[in-house]
Formats: C-alpha cells, structure tokens, sequence
C-alpha cells in the first residue's frame, strides 16, 4: 500500500518542528484528547513535527482520505484535486471548488493517462495517485503561500 497524504484540507496545524520528541508525544497525545481533531498524525508518518487536522465527509478509501467526488461537487476538496491536476498538466479550467465539465474531463484524462478506472471520480485510487503524483513538484503558478 502506497502511502496517502490528504491532510491540508480544512484547519490543519504543522507544529512542533523544534521540540523533542517527548515533547512532541506530549502534544500529539494531547491533540487526540482534546476530542477537537478528526485526525493526528502518526508519529511514523511525521517523526519531526506533530500534525493534526480537522476533515469533513466521508472518506474515499478504508483507511481514510479525502472524500470522492465527482460531477456536481462544491467543496474546498475540489480544489485540492483541480490544483493537483493543474500542477500536474491535466488542465481544469482553473480553481473554483466546482467540479463542473472541464474539471471532469481533466480527471477522466488523468485516470485514463495513469491506467486507472476511467468514470470520472475522484474516489480511492485517483485520490491516492494524484496525491503520490504531486509529491516534491514544488511550488507551480497555482501554488499559494
């Protein structure tokens, strides 16, 4: 299983980047009690900084994730895919939140270019790969600091 990084949707929080790794247990043990975060990081997966967020829907893959989404979706989920689509050559017509015809056409290009399921959703495995795609290609016209 490849590994899945959807996190930076919705409020999000990369702390503790210069703590010790006590201290950083401290705090992930703390964000998990709080009852406030639907999500805090393993420490497998951030060793060197706690991350902790906050997620809506339902997610698209067992084991978590960002929600499918296809033809009709509003939502700030759909930005992630047209931004990770966009950076990655498959044009949707910009970034609105609305997955409308273009966004859609993007998405059936990228599955078809990758040998994904070619429906035009953006469920599991097209999350999971754009998200793998999109790794270290660095900051892109779309990219907001």
């Amino acid at each position: 299983m490849h590994a899945q990084s959807q996190h930076y949707a919705g409020v999000s929080f990369d702390v503790g980047q210069t703590l010790s790794n006590n201290q950083r247990t401290i705090l992930r043990n703390s964000a998990k009690s709080s009852g406030v975060w639907s999500y805090v990081e393993p420490v497998s997966l951030t060793p060197t900084w706690v991350h902790f967020d906050k997620r809506f829907g339902t997610p698209s893959c067992i084991s978590g994730g960002y929600p499918s989404l296809k033809r009709g979706s509003i939502s700030n989920y759909v930005l992630i895919a047209q931004d990770d689509l966009n950076t990655l050559g498959f044009r949707t017509g910009g970034l609105d939140g609305i997955f409308g015809i273009a966004t859609q056409s993007a998405v059936i290009n990228y599955q078809k270019s990758r040998g994904l399921q070619s429906d035009g959703i953006v469920g599991c495995n097209t999350w999971r790969s754009l998200q793998e795609d999109v790794v270290g290609t660095g900051a892109t016209n779309t990219t907001i600091n």
